[in-house]
């Protein structure tokens, strides 16, 4: 019965939008800006324009050298599903709304009129392509098309493949001599061009989605991208340490890497697999940079961005070895902060913004910028006065994980894992001013006692009304 009323609600929340929607003229509809939006799984600010001089993209710094580059934007969920309903909703995640994986929109937010479907009824061309939502047909109303390219095993190998098709997982990476296409991000790199080639043409503004799959397990990419780095200079991160002070709430056992071949099921892994695993991760983060490369060149080489804005961004950060943790699903900020960069034409030109930024402020700036209405219930705040070149009175964010919440608040990074009640059971604070690699809790110390209060009472009034229900 729940499931048949959220339906129904969607289904009136579909038609009286798009009644009002119709209403609009054709010709402010024409007049409105394309959109290229291109998210990606599992991607972690460790990037050239970000000061990480030994990642090789060169598509993605090109890109960055256009557009306006946030240094401090944040998810509001540190895990797939929920990260990409809360950020194509603009709401925040609560104790039961946008909580793991698995989360869809249409399940836990089904009267909300999502980007898509708030661009669609407002004459936008729109298209999902990849991985944007987690569930390939969630919101599935809000697209006028929706592809994804058969990944079959995910491997290029036949022996990969073989191992795969035997097990649950199969194996966490794979080095093949293949072209790029062979996987399923370069078979996305040619959906787009073939669309954008599609929508050249059209008198409709387009929102065209490329949701890339990597660098997400298992990290499997042409050898060429592998041979792009040395595995004898890649070295362990600095905070490859769990100290006492830090509650043992923040660790976990990334189950989510334990479920591949050959990853012992506990302990910690060894130096030479970590560097194994950060030396796969690398090498899909270069070749997805290439991938992104071919759809931004064709972009210009047709002449279409001069009317269109890019929006890139990772839908979470990613450990590699950080506080001996792998995979996300934690509140350290190796976990929570993300790349974000956005492209406008004729206003970023490789400007950069130390400004928070949450995920939720990506709904209302987009539709900021395409001269729409936010709806009311979107919780984020535009950042088009930054893009303007003005400053933004916000120095904080709020994120979340199961029982953790964390309140970013300038240097401070402070979480709380608290009940049903919103009692607090366990604290962690941190001053990244002098202590960026998150090695030494305050939140217990008396001299900080003042101020874990004051944080923690302001984390209640930002955390979001509805949070506890």
């Amino acid at each position: 019965m729940k499931k048949l009323a959220s339906s129904i609600i969607l289904l009136c929340v579909v038609l009286l939008s798009t009644a009002c929607a119709t209403q609009r003229p054709e010709r402010e509809k024409s007049n409105r800006p394309n959109i290229l939006f291109i998210a990606v799984d599992d991607l972690r600010p460790e990037l050239n324009f970000y000061g990480a001089s030994h990642i090789k993209s060169p598509n993605l710094d090109q890109l960055a050298a256009q557009s306006l580059v946030f240094n401090r934007a944040y998810c509001n969920v540190p895990v797939c599903g929920a990260s990409r309903a809360s950020l194509l909703t603009g709401a925040r995640p609560t104790r039961h709304r946008f909580v793991d994986a698995q989360t869809s929109k249409d399940h836990d937010y089904p009267e909300a009129v999502s980007l898509p479907m708030l661009l669609k009824q407002n004459g936008y061309t729109t298209i999902s392509n990849g991985k944007i939502y987690h569930h390939q047909y969630d919101d599935s109303l809000a697209w006028d098309e929706n592809w994804k390219a058969d990944r079959k095993y995910g491997y290029a190998l036949a022996e990969s493949r073989e191992v795969r098709k035997n097990t649950y997982r199969g194996l966490p990476f794979e080095s093949a001599d293949v072209h790029d296409s062979v996987y399923s991000d370069g078979k996305l790199a040619l959906k787009v061009i073939k669309d954008l080639r599609k929508l050249k043409n059209s008198n409709k503004p387009f929102f065209l989605t490329m949701g890339v799959a990597k660098p997400h397990l298992p990290f499997c990419a042409p050898k060429k991208y592998w041979d792009l780095y040395s595995r004898d200079d890649i070295t362990l991160p600095e905070n490859y340490i769990q100290p006492e002070s830090t509650p043992s709430q923040a660790f976990h056992n990334y189950g989510e890497l334990r479920n591949y071949e050959n990853i012992p099921k506990k302990g910690h892994l060894s130096q030479d697999l970590s560097k194994e695993l950060i030396h796969g991760y690398y090498a899909c983060v270069s070749y997805i940079d290439a991938q992104i490369g071919l759809v931004l060149d064709e972009l210009v080489n047709l002449g279409l961005d001069e009317n269109t804005i890019v929006v890139l961004w990772g839908d979470h950060g990613w450990n590699l070895g950080d506080h001996m943790l792998w995979c996300k699903h934690c509140t350290f900020e190796t976990a929570l902060r993300t790349p974000l960069i956005l492209k406008v034409p004729g206003k970023t030109n490789g400007e950069k913004t130390n400004a928070i930024t949450e995920y939720i402020d990506v709904y209302p700036t987009l539709c900021e910028l395409a001269g729409l209405d936010i709806p009311t219930y979107v919780e984020g705040r535009s950042i088009v006065p930054i893009l303007n070149g003005g400053s933004s009175d916000k120095d904080w964010a709020v994120s979340k994980f199961k029982d953790a919440v964390t309140l970013i608040k300038g240097d401070l990074f402070y979480t709380e894992w608290t009940d049903g009640a919103g009692v607090a059971y366990a604290r962690m604070l941190f001053d990244h001013s002098t202590d960026p690699m998150e090695l030494d809790n305050l939140a217990e110390k008396k001299e900080y006692e003042e101020i874990v209060g004051q944080l923690s009472a302001e984390l209640r009034e930002k955390w979001g009304k509805n949070f506890l229900k």
